[in-house]
């Protein structure tokens, strides 16, 4: 009997032991299951934000890269002409009519923005009225909103579109992200689609990283929309073009940007000019 006892509890010692290490084996393939299906996940997207850290680190360079080093980033500001600090250098006009020439650097339309200067077409009131209106509602800084309406104003003038339309578009596209990317690849402020529009940004030393530059991608953008309306005739359906609609209907894309093409035209009191 005593060796039948014997027996019975090593049995029950051991089916312990093997429900144990039973255990310690489910619970390992669980911990190893998570380690792969981590590790499955981090390939995936580690790949995808590292590209998006590097476009972000180029664009930052090209954006605050020091004035000296950007030979092509000319401009016009009011009447074709650049602010440089106290000096104003005449850009030639058949540099502006080819589109071979001439951007603001993105620090000069700052400190511009930052003196208080704005673009011709512009009174004090209702530069101060757009900077505010776009600052408070897409939450950017205030001299960056004033440098963006003072570029809207040049390039509206050199391709005689509405300036306010051109914010508005920006505001429906990006919500003033200048490094903003969508799902098929549009970047920046107006989205530009850097894949079919590649042959614009050639005039850039930068070439399609030029996108993500506020004011490069503003004149392309400016373009690209400039085109759409002369080729459908109308700013409903340059728009609708723009967006890349190619049925019946925009989905109701026209509507928004027109609608915030008012609001920022009752903001600032200039009437909206088609």
């Amino acid at each position: 009997m005593a060796v039948m006892g014997s027996e019975s509890v090593m049995g029950r010692s051991m089916r312990t032991a093997g429900y144990q290490v039973s255990e310690f084996v489910h619970v390992c393939a669980i911990y190893l299951g998570i380690a792969v299906l981590v590790t499955v996940v981090l390939s995936v997207a580690v790949p995808s934000l590292r590209e998006q850290a590097r476009q972000i680190h180029e664009a930052l360079i090209i954006a605050l890269r020091p004035d000296d080093f950007k030979q092509d980033m000319l401009a016009s500001f009011a009447g074709g002409a650049l602010a440089d600090g106290d000096t104003v250098q005449d850009v030639p006009a058949d540099a502006v009519a080819s589109g071979a020439a001439s951007l603001i650097s993105f620090s000069r339309a700052l400190k511009a923005s930052q003196a208080g200067r704005h673009a011709a077409g512009l009174t004090n009131s209702q530069a101060q009225a757009l900077r505010s209106y776009i600052a408070r509602k897409y939450k950017i800084a205030h001299s960056v909103a004033g440098a963006l309406v003072n570029t809207a104003f040049v390039v509206g003038k050199e391709k005689a579109l509405d300036p306010q339309l051109i914010l508005a578009v920006i505001a429906i596209e990006s919500r003033y992200n200048p490094y903003a990317e969508s799902h098929v690849g549009a970047q920046g402020l107006m989205q530009v689609m850097t894949s079919v529009h590649k042959d614009k940004f050639e005039a850039f030393s930068d070439g399609a990283m030029a996108a993500l530059n506020p004011i490069a991608n503003m004149r392309v953008g400016v373009q690209i929309l400039y085109d759409c309306i002369k080729r459908r005739g109308s700013i409903e359906g340059g728009l609708a073009c723009y967006v890349g609609a190619t049925g019946p209907t925009d989905g109701g894309y026209g509507a928004k940007v027109i609608a915030e093409w008012r609001r920022i035209a009752l903001a600032s009191g200039i009437p909206v000019r088609r």
